[in-house]
């Protein structure tokens, strides 16, 4: 089984960035735990971070035909992007939404989410856990196909 890890804007900045909500853990430290859940299971991991929308927008496309399943966090992207919707749409991929923060709890416009309508579920406020959710939902999804 093989998937796709995808982390959208300013996530390369954990550790750094408002450590009251997103902790003092770093972007390596989240990608080694991401490594660890895949490892024990048997899970392929690859992953790719962009600050960037039309390179998110990419790396959905070329991931048509090459992965089981999508774990995306687009961060802010996430009430904005209706292309990252579309593309996840158009591959048809089974993808999980993480977000490390609870987007409920923060400013109305974090409220509403673009991506989710193409997504199996949604894992908030978990912080990395978050992320082991979300590969076991796809891990389970795609062993009841």
């Amino acid at each position: 089984m093989k998937f796709l890890i995808i982390n959208g804007p300013n996530l390369n900045m954990l550790g750094i960035r408002e450590k009251n909500i997103y902790g003092s853990e770093t972007y390596e430290g989240l990608l080694d735990f991401i490594r660890e859940v895949c490892k024990k299971e048997d899970i392929q991991a690859d992953f790719f971070q962009s600050n960037h929308e039309g390179a998110i927008v990419d790396e959905i496309q070329r991931a048509y035909g090459l992965y089981d399943g999508i774990v995306i966090n687009p961060a802010a992207y996430t009430h904005t992007s209706v292309a990252i919707l579309d593309a996840l749409k158009a591959v048809s991929i089974p993808a999980c939404e993480v977000h490390l923060s609870n987007i409920y709890e923060r400013e109305e416009f974090r409220h509403h989410s673009f991506i989710s309508a193409a997504c199996l579920k949604t894992f908030y406020g978990m912080g990395f856990e978050g992320y082991r959710e979300a590969i076991l939902c796809l891990k389970d999804y795609c062993l009841s196909r």
